[in-house]
């Protein structure tokens, strides 16, 4: 009886044969395929896809809890900016606001939610400064009286924020249109007294459904 000739290609096992099989010999091949081959090529198929190496993933649910935490926080106000970034389990806050007690506020209300290991908590105490809560004051009256920027005021906390110090105003926050970013500083550098107007207001983006067809 013909031995068939072995060799291996790749990772798999080939056969040939220069003659018919006999019906053993077919046997003995189908036996080794299923014993062999298959359960090679079963284990490769459901194998998980391996990470791509360096990526984070950042939890969605992870993301809104911070946000709500931060929005809720006591005095947090138009004229604070709370934002935040994740790495893992590790959460930086950034920012600046009035109150050294908010800040406190921040760091303990991210640390206590679910899946946060570490907080770097990088936000700025502003200077206590009368002049610059008058311009507080004034910046806010001229934006939010305006009859196009009205509709952003009835919020508890606007989406506009007001960052001042040492004269110079920053504003940061979403607005609706593309000219409410415009209109805002140009309200904001009206008043007496505003050194300079740094404009990181950005528009908010809209998910709409999709048209049904009639």
């Amino acid at each position: 009886m013909l031995e068939p000739v072995r060799f291996v290609r790749g990772n798999t096992l080939a056969l040939q044969v220069n003659r018919p099989m006999s019906a053993n010999t077919l046997r003995l091949l189908t036996s080794l395929f299923l014993s062999v081959v298959l359960p090679i090529a079963l284990v490769h198929a459901q194998s998980p896809a391996s990470p791509k190496p360096g990526r984070i993933e950042i939890s969605e649910p992870l993301t809104r809890a911070l946000r709500h935490q931060l929005l809720v926080l006591p005095y947090y106000s138009v004229f604070d900016t709370i934002e935040f970034s994740i790495s893992g389990d590790t959460v930086t806050l950034t920012g600046q606001v009035l109150r050294p007690t908010l800040k406190a506020h921040a760091e303990a209300a991210v640390r206590s939610l679910e899946g946060v290991g570490r907080v770097v908590n990088n936000i700025e105490v502003l200077p206590h400064s009368a002049t610059d809560d008058e311009l507080r004051r004034e910046v806010y009256r001229a934006i939010f009286e305006d009859t196009e920027l009205a509709v952003y005021a009835i919020q508890a906390v606007p989406p506009i924020h007001i960052i001042v110090k040492n004269g110079a105003v920053t504003l940061v926050g979403k607005v609706d249109k593309e000219p409410d970013v415009a209109l805002t500083a140009k309200e904001a550098g009206k008043v007496q007294g505003v050194t300079s107007v740094r404009n990181l207001l950005t528009v908010r983006k809209f998910d709409y459904p999709a048209e049904v067809e009639k």
